[in-house]
Parts: C-alpha cells; structure tokens; sequence
C-alpha cells in the first residue's frame, strides 16, 4: 500500500492494519522455518510495511 493511501486512514485502521500485518508475519515465519516458504523477500517487505504504518501513527499523534 502506498504512504499516500496510508495517510488517508485513521488510526483505528492504521491499527487494524499492523495487527493483520504481525499476525500475517507470524504465519510466513512459520513457513519460512518449515521450509515452505517460496518468497523469502516477502518477510522484510511485511516488516518495512509495519514500519511505515506505525511511522504514520506516530506522525499523526504529535
């Protein structure tokens, strides 16, 4: 999603969306370490995805 799209949303949205995000990371993690996992890249993205999103909370807060 892009930060523009990101931005729009508020903040009980933006929370919904890191709670599904970390709960999605777990499961690929679980694949991964079961050697089930065909994109590895797919974790670092989920991971700089969070960020953004919780970058943009914090933003929001001030």
């Amino acid at each position: 999603m892009k930060t523009e799209e990101l931005r729009n949303k508020d903040k009980s949205e933006l929370e919904k969306l890191v709670y599904d995000l970390r709960k999605k990371l777990s499961d690929v993690r679980f694949n991964f370490s079961s050697t089930q996992l065909k994109n590895v890249k797919e974790i670092s993205n989920m991971k700089k995805e969070i960020a953004r999103i919780l970058t943009i909370i914090r933003e929001n807060s001030k």
